[in-house]
């Protein structure tokens, strides 16, 4: 079975270069049976084997650490978390197993990539028409004279300054795609690209270079969108 890069560019070779099932397999390197497979694929929303992950034991945890992680950005440096301090509250608070030695593995490796990441000194400032950004915010509303928060996915188009927003229970996978879906009835379409902030819903971990790797639900939403691209910038002027 073929890597989703490979199952996508695929598609892109049909759908877009317009390749014949022998022009794709010849530039894939597949058998033309394999190439016909994934061009004229309908379906992308198939049952998924989840990938083994590279720490078994960290799994299930990886998702609880970026968040916090990502959280100490905003806080001065002497209130952030020590790995040693993301160990202990793993072990008491969501009863991980797993030794200290894991945790503080993960911990550098992803702090060396965020720190790539924020090494970048490359950033457009000029966004086209049809160009929009995607992330998560969290609002407070006062609620029986309580402040109550509440997560949002905001979908923004910078050349336009519209913006289209859903409201999730939680900033996870199954709710970022649904929040997305939603989104893209609002607009009547899909907007030609779309920019996100490394959300842990869609990137798995930052490779070296900066490379992302995508979740496999992610690709396949990306799939399953990316021959709907027909929407232009709300708002912009024609």
């Amino acid at each position: 079975m073929l890597k989703m890069p490979q199952q996508q560019y695929i598609r892109f070779l049909r759908e877009v270069e317009g390749c014949s099932i022998q022009d794709i397999a010849n530039r894939v390197g597949v058998h033309w049976r394999t190439a016909k497979k994934y061009a004229d694929k309908e379906n992308w929303n198939a049952t998924v084997t989840k990938r083994k992950s590279r720490s078994p034991v960290m799994g299930p945890f990886m998702e609880i650490v970026d968040a916090w992680l990502e959280e100490d950005r905003l806080l001065p440096r002497k209130q952030r978390h020590t790995a040693t301090r993301i160990f202990h509250r793993l072990r008491d608070e969501y009863q991980f197993q797993g030794s200290e030695r894991t945790v503080l593995t993960y911990v550098k490796r992803r702090k060396a990539e965020l720190e790539l990441e924020r090494a970048k000194t490359y950033e457009r400032l000029e966004h086209p028409p049809g160009e929009a950004q995607a992330d998560f915010t969290t609002i407070e509303v006062c609620r029986n004279h309580q402040l109550v928060s509440h997560k949002l996915l905001v979908l923004s188009f910078p050349y336009s300054n519209a913006a289209f927003v859903y409201p999730v229970p939680a900033e996870n996978q199954e709710c970022f795609l649904e929040a997305m879906k939603q989104v893209f009835e609002q607009i009547g379409g899909v907007p030609q690209r779309i920019w996100f902030d490394n959300l842990s819903a869609a990137v798995v971990h930052i490779e070296k270079h900066g490379q992302r790797q995508l979740t496999d639900m992610f690709q396949r939403f990306c799939a399953h969108y990316c021959h709907r691209r027909t929407i232009i910038d709300p708002s912009a002027p024609e």
